[in-house]
């Protein structure tokens, strides 16, 4: 990553026209504060934490909502829900150190498709707007549920209720606090993405502040399609250059989607910017 565009990223970033999006890849050193194993956080992890540690068939392999969904069938919709609320309710996970710099400056905005309750607790000293996503809800024609957080306790507000001076933080596959909602059956994403295209899933406020803002694409492939869908509507309304995405040894699937999608291909990790960010900050 060159200097320049290090500079014009950051600059973005401290000045709330660059949003931080973050995937899987940002959680690559946060461990179980019990026996130090890795928190499950991509795809294959997942699968295996949520299987016991075994390996499912090749065919459900290949993608998180799919064995998911396989398993939902199998066991029924809570047994999904009881293992995310375990795994990132209840267990104990140290800090992850993009979390840790977030929390340094506090974006107004921030997207992050991962379950876990860092976001969250980065904010948990001031007040907050929290967006968290929802599928295969009855008598509700809309994807998501929207809370408050008072400095003390969430509580559960209404689009117009929302105080836009405040951080967003948007969850759209869900978290375990302050309720357990989460996307992740194959099932969830058709119901959340077929909302999210039809404007359901995404507040009226949000829509109106993302427009012209550019993105930064930290620790999420996009060689599989939910995370492609779900990235591609949650920005719609960006800059014609949507921002960067950062991504190490990239297939040649990933550069396409990212070219056509108006996203700059940085070819570096969450590492390689926490390193950059120090040297700039002890010059």
């Amino acid at each position: 990553m060159s200097n320049s565009v290090f500079s014009e990223i950051l600059s973005g970033l401290y000045d709330n026209e660059v949003v931080p999006y973050l995937g899987p890849g940002v959680l690559f050193d946060s461990v179980s504060k019990l026996n130090g194993t890795p928190m499950p956080a991509d795809s294959n992890s997942l699968i295996l934490a949520m299987n016991g540690g075994k390996p499912m068939a090749p065919k459900l392999m290949y993608e998180f909502p799919r064995a998911a969904m396989n398993l939902e069938l199998k066991r029924g919709r809570t047994f999904i829900q009881h293992f995310l609320d375990k795994t990132y309710g209840e267990a104990q996970w140290t800090r992850a150190a993009i979390h840790d710099w977030l929390a340094e400056w506090k974006p107004n905005y921030v997207i992050d498709i991962n379950r876990d309750t860092q976001l969250q607790d980065s904010y948990a000293d001031e007040e907050h707007t929290l967006v968290v996503g929802l599928a295969r809800v009855v008598g509700n024609q809309y994807r998501f549920k929207i809370y408050q957080f008072d400095g003390q306790n969430y509580f559960e507000i209404e689009q117009d209720q929302v105080d836009t001076r405040l951080p967003i933080l948007f969850k759209p596959m869900g978290t375990p606090k302050p309720g357990s909602n989460y996307i992740a059956s194959d099932a969830d994403y058709v119901d959340y993405i077929t909302e999210l295209m039809g404007g359901f899933a995404i507040p009226n406020f949000l829509k109106e502040y993302r427009k012209g803002k550019k993105y930064l694409l930290l620790g999420l492939p996009l060689n599989r399609d939910s995370e492609r869908m779900v990235m591609s509507d949650i920005t719609y309304g960006a800059k014609e250059h949507r921002g960067w995405f950062l991504r190490k040894n990239p297939t040649d699937k990933e550069k396409r989607f990212s070219e056509r999608m108006g996203f700059e291909l940085i070819e570096a990790d969450c590492q390689d910017l926490l390193e950059l960010v120090q040297t700039r900050q002890a010059a």
